[in-house]
């Protein structure tokens, strides 16, 4: 039983329909999840049910798994726990900056390539999933506007994106986020295949060279363009849904919820491909 996808929008997503749970794993599913997932960057499979053991089966299908450096399940150390609920979770003092536009890992080298999330329980209020195509956002610039980007690197950091939850942190707080290290690349990503994205978020520190207010208005107005509602899609989470995104071009956001909830998620990461250039 093979996949079928629809549009969810002319700019991003795609819904698949079949073949859940187990059936997922069946020959060519796997090839029509990658192709999927480069024509609309992020694919929605509604009540998948995917068992911790076959989500990691699948991650594999799609390429190299993570290995989650902490926090990692004991019976599958590929999978993480989301949850606000510290019992649950190692890092869920830090999830709440989940809340703002970010790609994982931007302050690496090599940023993960794309990351599967299934639902097992969900919130009662808050919890859905945004996601902003930055693809489709740079092409739609004014070509002036490409012209003055390219050329300019920005320094990302864990410290930007968590200043935006805790403002006025402490000392110890600013030296556990600066033991993380940064990163400064391209505010343009080019890939090999000459396709073209914003890399921008919470962990955009600055321009490099360019005074800092400026520079922050800078990031600002690119992240507000890369958002604004024709370039994003909201996924309301039901248990057993099945997301993947590509990392490298989706922005996501969780919107906030309580600590409280009930939400818990299972995450896997496939290995980026491909150094920002």
């Amino acid at each position: 039983m093979s996949i079928a996808f629809t549009p969810v929008s002319p700019e991003i997503g795609g819904e698949a329909t079949g073949p859940t749970g187990r059936l997922l794993l069946e020959p060519g599913n796997a090839e029509r999840l990658r192709a999927a997932l480069d024509a609309h960057g992020v694919v929605i499979c509604r009540e998948a049910h995917l068992e911790d053991g076959d989500l990691v089966a699948l991650s594999r299908l799609l390429g190299e798994v993570v290995v989650a450096p902490m926090g990692g399940d004991t019976d599958h150390p590929e999978i993480s726990t989301i949850s606000l609920d510290p019992a649950k979770s190692e890092l869920a003092a830090y999830r709440a900056g989940t809340f703002y536009w970010h790609i994982d890992g931007a302050n690496d080298e090599i940023p993960q390539k794309a990351t599967l999330l299934v639902a097992r329980q969900v919130s009662d209020e808050g919890g859905d999933t945004e996601f902003a195509n930055t693809y489709a956002a740079y092409e739609a610039l004014p070509e002036r506007e490409k012209e003055e980007l390219e050329g300019l690197r920005v320094v990302h950091s864990f410290a930007a994106a968590q200043t935006l939850v805790h403002p006025t942190p402490s000392e110890k707080q600013l030296a556990a986020w600066r033991r993380v290290p940064s990163g400064e690349h391209p505010l343009v990503w080019t890939r090999r295949n000459g396709r073209k994205s914003l890399l921008v978020g919470a962990t955009t520190d600055h321009v490099v060279g360019m005074p800092q207010a400026e520079s922050r208005a800078l990031l600002d107005r690119l992240l507000e363009w890369s958002t604004q509602p024709r370039f994003t899609l909201r996924h309301h989470w039901t248990p057993g849904d099945l997301v993947i995104w590509d990392n490298t071009g989706m922005l996501h956001r969780a919107l906030p919820y309580q600590p409280t909830s009930p939400r818990l998620m299972r995450r896997t990461t496939l290995v980026g491909e491909e150094a920002v250039a």
